[in-house]
């Protein structure tokens, strides 16, 4: 599978990633997932201390012990868990980064990660606070390299200006073009990469779009309608069946079009699914089919939605 660099750091990520979220907490079939992505070219996973309360996290450590070399291991912070387990709140605190470290490596059996992600971020942060957190953390060797996970503009501009991010994780599909507006290009500009997240929109982008519309779609998404959804669905289908391939390669590749773009995160519960997902072309499109996706849908803009 071919690699990106990432930002201006020493990291080159398979352009097919695994989000892990969704490996559920059967800890043999989980890893078998995260094994079988390895062996087909997936080398990088990202995780974080939230999902499943840290037991993500855990199960990641045990399926790369004695791998871990061979990986780009990514997690994430600042959604802190309530004493009494229930809920979490957002802490970007320099205190709760630093503690917080320590208690991933420990899940992940790992001496350092290779990416640190802080999972949000506000413009009521102190974010000057968070930035030295990070820094922090790569002095002591804790962190190679640190980004943030946001879709939000404002802070990612902060964040542009003010740090040595090398990545930017957002959601970013043909059908939430949100980060066109503004974000991919200052990113590119700057030499950060961004992670896709959602890129085939909760599977109504896959190769089951019309029926993932109907559960996942019925009332509406974003700005689109349920009939607008289903309209996009159609083009589509008849779109990759010219092409002879197939939704989910069209939607994967659209994302990856963009300078910025250092990998397509995609999840998978299955091992049918991280097949799939390995699969999958990530061959430039032609100008001709990428500017024929553009019409399909339409660029919403952080103004019309937040």
């Amino acid at each position: 599978m071919r690699k990106r660099r990432v930002g201006t750091s020493d990291l080159h990520v398979s352009e097919i990633s695994f989000g892990t979220m969704s490996i559920g907490t059967d800890e043999q079939q989980a890893i078998k997932l995260l094994h079988e992505a390895q062996d087909l070219g997936i080398n990088y996973f990202d995780t974080a201390d939230l999902y499943d309360q840290g037991r993500n996290e855990e199960i990641v450590g045990k399926a790369f012990k004695g791998r871990r070399d061979n990986i780009i291991l990514a997690s994430k912070v600042g959604n802190r868990m309530n004493p009494d387990g229930n809920g979490w709140h957002w802490d970007a605190s320099k205190d709760y980064i630093i503690s917080q470290i320590k208690t991933s490596l420990q899940r992940l059996q790992t001496d350092y990660l290779d990416l640190y992600q802080l999972h949000g971020g506000t413009m009521e942060d102190n974010i000057d606070e968070t930035i030295d957190a990070f820094e922090t953390l790569k002095k002591e060797g804790l962190i190679r390299y640190y980004g943030i996970s946001s879709i939000r503009p404002n802070v990612i501009r902060e964040y542009v200006k003010r740090s040595t991010i090398v990545s930017v994780m957002m959601q970013y599909s043909l059908l939430d073009r949100r980060p066109e507006e503004q974000t991919l290009n200052l990113l590119a500009e700057n030499q950060i990469s961004v992670f896709a997240r959602g890129s085939v929109a909760k599977g109504m982008l896959s190769d089951k779009t019309t029926e993932k519309v109907k559960q996942k779609g019925s009332d509406g998404h974003l700005t689109y309608t349920y009939e607008e959804l289903l309209a996009i669905s159609e083009k589509l289908q008849l779109l990759a069946k010219n092409e002879q391939t197939s939704v989910t390669d069209v939607a994967v590749r659209y994302i990856l079009q963009h300078p910025a773009l250092a990998s397509a995160v995609m999840g998978a519960s299955s091992l049918e699914q991280v097949k799939q997902n390995a699969a999958l072309s990530t061959e430039r499109l032609p100008d001709d089919l990428y500017a024929q996706l553009q019409q399909i849908t339409k660029p919403l803009t952080y103004a019309n939605h937040r």
